[in-house]
């Protein structure tokens, strides 16, 4: 008997490590495959676009992905915060979903108002004509209308751990992109080509990705009051905090057409590109750390412990990405091209302004994903604080400049995230000894 039940916790055990190790192979292969897709389609619009265009496309992208991150201001996180609650149950967890979606595009009308003169005035700065920017302005919108729904629709599938169906809708809607692109940019090479060529994929495939989610969850449900409540409440502390950071998120690009020129957007934009190999790390935690740190017990010793193992685990995956592209640039910058194979220090620079920004914002999704917020007064304050007194003292017409005061914001943002969770983690421990008390 002695011999049976200690085989019990090591079979468990290793039970427990075959499924991590299925899991992380099945997406890591998946998201290689996304990544690298996504990485060719990027090194195929750099080398096909002119750098003028380039420098279009890349405004026109950062636009795009902050009015995105601005529809949800957090409503995706309190979606799996309360999904999280009831996923076992499809009928509530379809109330969930479809009350965030119609949150979701109540937002989306108000950011698509405020932010298309903007990014209508920056293309223009930069050499657009009226005819040219109204029509880049307009591509954004099947992608910007796809993505009020598909990051919901992935959260019955994250839950459940679906993870193989989740993938290969990534995998289809990546290489139809890919194909789409490299047909129309040989004959058509301009910015509202390429970003209508990512906006019909985006909409395809958040069609099958709807499909997908109904395994799940019954979407045929009303909108449910708590929830929306919840959500709310959640909504106000976290709409202050993505308003700024929509802004500091994107703060090269938005100094850079200030302060810069054209050229500048250009090299950032393509430069990042490089640097977004690192998403393939978010998919990943999003897809498999995130979702089963939601269902983790209120224990602080518990959330406390994963919270350093994944901590220590970017930081790892972070050392290793600098290393990489320190002692081997000129490898990685012929991908981009001869136009930009000066680029070295800067594309360190960005390289670790995108692994701080990776940890910081897992960090942060870590404690929202518990249903805690930080202050936005306190993360506004002294980000902003920070950022004016770097702008005061730096001159931002140089690059170089530009990518540090990047980098330092980012560190702040980062070591104030790391603070509240810990912070909240303590206050439930006081909690809970008080009650056993």
């Amino acid at each position: 008997m002695k011999t049976m039940s200690g085989k019990i916790p090591t079979n468990a055990y290793y039970s427990r490590l075959l499924e991590w190790g299925r899991l992380i192979s099945v997406t890591g292969l998946a998201q290689l495959l996304v990544q690298a897709l996504g990485l060719i389609s990027g090194i195929l619009i750099i080398r096909l676009l002119p750098t003028k265009e380039y420098a279009l496309y890349t405004l026109a992208n950062t636009m795009l992905a902050t009015v995105t991150v601005l529809a949800d201001s957090g409503i995706g996180a309190g979606t799996l915060a309360a999904g999280g609650k009831v996923w076992q149950d499809s009928q509530k967890l379809g109330q969930v979903i479809i009350t965030g979606i119609h949150l979701r595009r109540k937002f989306a009308l108000l950011t698509l108002l405020i932010s298309t003169p903007i990014l209508i005035y920056l293309l223009l700065r930069h050499g657009a004509s009226w005819l040219m920017a109204l029509g880049i302005a307009a591509s954004m919108i099947p992608a910007f209308y796809a993505a009020l729904s598909d990051t919901l629709f992935e959260v019955p599938l994250k839950l459940h751990q679906d993870i193989t169906a989740l993938q290969k809708n990534q995998v289809f809607a990546n290489c139809t992109r890919f194909i789409l692109l490299l047909t129309a940019l040989l004959f058509f090479p301009f910015t509202f080509v390429a970003m209508l060529a990512g906006g019909v994929t985006r909409l395809w495939a958040n069609i099958k990705l709807k499909k997908l989610a109904l395994k799940f969850t019954d979407l045929n449900q009303e909108e449910d009051q708590q929830v929306r409540k919840d959500i709310q409440q959640m909504l106000k502390r976290t709409i202050p905090s993505t308003i700024y950071y929509c802004a500091s998120s994107q703060i090269t690009i938005w100094l850079i057409s200030i302060f810069g020129n054209t050229e500048s957007i250009a090299q950032v934009g393509a430069l990042e590109r490089i640097a977004g190999v690192l998403s393939i790390v978010a998919v990943m935690f999003s897809t498999l750390v995130i979702p089963r740190f939601a269902r983790l017990p209120e224990q602080s010793g518990v959330l406390i412990i994963r919270f350093f193992q994944i901590f220590l685990l970017l930081l790892l995956i972070s050392t290793v990405a600098c290393s990489v592209v320190y002692f081997l640039p000129e490898p990685v910058l012929y991908i981009l091209g001869k136009k930009y194979q000066h680029l070295e220090m800067p594309l360190l620079l960005v390289t670790v302004c995108g692994c701080i920004v990776l940890i910081s914002g897992i960090v942060n999704y870590l404690s929202v994903a518990r249903g805690w917020a930080i202050s936005p007064v306190l993360h506004i304050s002294v980000s902003i604080l920070t950022q004016i007194l770097l702008i005061y003292f730096m001159d931002l017409s140089r690059l170089t400049h530009v990518l540090v005061l990047s980098i330092i914001s980012a560190l702040v943002g980062l070591v104030l995230y790391c603070g509240y969770f810990l912070y909240r983690s303590f206050q439930l421990k006081s909690a809970y000894g008080a009650v056993e008390r």
